[in-house]
């Protein structure tokens, strides 16, 4: 991967054409007393498409639509482990933990002026039980009816116990009733001039290269958001992003930034900042486990044997991450860490020799050309999708490609735009794809996405998580009994056991912990958190924390 600090012709020339784009009526430069443009970088695309819908499945989905256009009820804070009140100003659990009240806070505008009730959040979550694809998390499968207690409180009756549901009732952005009544396919609608409760609802600029959004006029928040307009160019990939970054012309980043600490912040110490806590989960090798030969435990902890996750996060990710073990969990979930799972961890460790034995054994031996396959006849041939222009994880394909050749497995990179790998990987058409998955409060969720039913879609159907189309009967029962329970002595022993189902099927391949990528400048703007702050993460695409962020941000004096 070509590093960041040697910009070529080619990004010189974007860099000159995102130039213009940024002066091209703003002023953003401090010594000009006009509109406060707050310039960030969040992913990488040739072309901006004009799509503000919180329900859309689609890869071309423009940030901060459901964290900054649109609003949760609460957010909650991986960093300090807690709700925050946002939309919803409290809520309470009832005597039998399956109804769950929420007060709103009143006050609250949509950005037309109209009031915002308890009408609109049963509105939305009545709009998800009739348009199931809109309901990412399954909510109806536990919900059972939304009840409005007057115009400011709304409660959740379930079916039957299911704690883990107040974190994806939480997490859902509130839509208008009187927009969204009217709309006959929320699902694929673009919705282009969004109406919310955000701190930004106004598209003041949009065209392919650069969108720009205002602040909405009638923020509950009164004065906030501190500056005017969110200005979001378009990058064709990292390295240009991370150019434009160095040059001062980015004063918020989500981009991953090689050797951060001697190409962006030595540079100018005073305001640069790249801050990367280990929370965003792990990086998984997905492999699609409806395809042969990739419903073989046996095959998916081979290929994990064969990748050396040491060399991937020192020369893909600059040393900083660190490899992930079977038990996925990042340093925000550690205190969930089974001892007796991480011994029992024998296959996500670097020992070629042993993928080579699990390979022969379960009956896809070398041939005589030294490849492996179904028969001597049928060499095995995949295809690694990643996301072009993400350039850490284009390079760590690369090496696995390397490390699987060494055992006999041909499985070559390719990259794909955005929206196309976000598809593939929905509608489980893939062999091989590097991607994330859900993590919340607790690890629950996270082992919902590996092992869980209820997160399974057929083939086709888009799938938000469990791309890799897995399920297991002891984990579907472990994970029932968490549901159950809010004893936090308990969900932990549930977790421990989890762990050790994780361990024992290897339902996805983890390769390192996700940083969760975060640069700031804070020559124009300031009070972005940072290690010596954590109010929130950095990174812009931490959802809903860049809430956090864009209402906290200012100009420097």
């Amino acid at each position: 991967m070509k590093q960041a600090s040697s910009v070529s012709a080619a990004v010189r020339a974007v860099l000159a054409v995102t130039a213009a784009v940024l002066a091209t009526g703003s002023c953003h430069h401090p010594t000009n007393h006009g509109t406060r443009a707050l310039v960030a970088s969040n992913r990488q695309t040739e072309a901006w498409v004009r799509n503000f819908n919180p329900l859309s499945s689609r890869g071309d989905l423009l940030w901060p639509t459901r964290a900054g256009i649109y609003e949760p009820l609460l957010i909650f804070n991986v960093l300090a482990g807690e709700f925050m009140p946002w939309l919803a100003e409290s809520y309470y659990w009832d005597a039998t933990d399956q109804v769950v009240t929420f007060k709103l806070r009143s006050g609250v505008r949509w950005s037309d002026g109209e009031p915002f009730t308890a009408d609109d959040v049963a509105f939305t979550f009545d709009l998800l039980r009739h348009h199931p694809t809109a309901d990412r998390n399954r909510i109806w499968s536990y919900l059972d009816q939304v009840r409005t207690e007057g115009e400011l409180e709304v409660s959740f009756v379930f079916h039957q116990t299911f704690v883990p549901g107040l974190e994806q009732l939480a997490a859902q952005p509130i839509l208008p009733e009187h927009v969204w009544r009217s709309i006959e396919d929320p699902v694929a609608t673009l919705n282009p001039d969004p109406v919310a409760t955000g701190p930004l609802t106004e598209v003041v600029r949009f065209d392919e290269s650069v969108y720009e959004l205002g602040r909405n006029p009638d923020y509950w928040q009164s004065g906030k958001p501190m500056f005017d307009v969110l200005r979001v160019p378009a990058f064709p990939d990292n390295d240009t992003a991370v150019a434009a970054l160095q040059a001062g012309t980015i004063d918020w980043s989500g981009n991953f930034v090689p050797d951060a600490k001697a190409t962006f912040v030595a540079t100018d110490p005073e305001h640069r900042s790249f801050w990367s806590p280990l929370t965003d989960g792990p990086v998984f090798l997905f492999t699609n486990t409806t395809r042969t030969p990739f419903d073989r435990v046996e095959v998916r902890k081979a290929l994990s044997l064969a990748i050396d996750r040491q060399r991937i996060v020192q020369q893909a990710m600059r040393g900083l991450t660190r490899p992930a073990d079977a038990t996925c969990l990042d340093d925000a979930k550690d205190r969930f860490r089974s001892t007796e799972a991480t011994q029992l961890d024998d296959w996500t460790h670097l020992d070629p020799p042993a993928a080579e034995r699990l390979l022969d054994e379960a009956g896809f031996p070398r041939g005589a050309d030294g490849l492996r396959g179904f028969a001597p006849a049928q060499a095995w041939s995949f295809e690694i999708l990643v996301p072009e222009g993400w350039s850490d994880w284009v390079e760590a394909t690369e090496i696995i490609s390397e490390n699987l050749a060494a055992i006999g497995v041909t499985a070559s990179p390719r990259e794909l735009p955005l929206d196309q790998w976000t598809d593939r990987g929905q509608l489980g058409d893939f062999d091989i794809i590097i991607g994330m998955t859900e993590h919340r409060l607790t690890p629950y969720a996270l082992y919902r996405s590996l092992v869980g039913s209820a997160t399974v879609r057929p083939v086709g159907e888009p799938a938000v998580v469990n791309w890799h189309r897995f399920s297991d009967p002891d984990a579907d029962a472990l994970l029932m009994a968490f549901e159950m329970t809010s004893d936090d002595e308990l969900q932990t022993e549930l977790l421990h056991r989890l762990q050790l189902r994780v361990v024992e099927v290897a339902p996805a391949i983890p390769l390192f912990l996700g940083p969760s990528w975060g640069a700031s400048n804070s020559l124009r703007f300031t009070g972005f958190p940072s290690a010596d702050d954590p109010y929130a993460r950095l990174s812009p695409y931490s959802e809903p924390d860049c809430l956090l962020v864009l209402t906290s941000v200012h100009p420097r004096e």
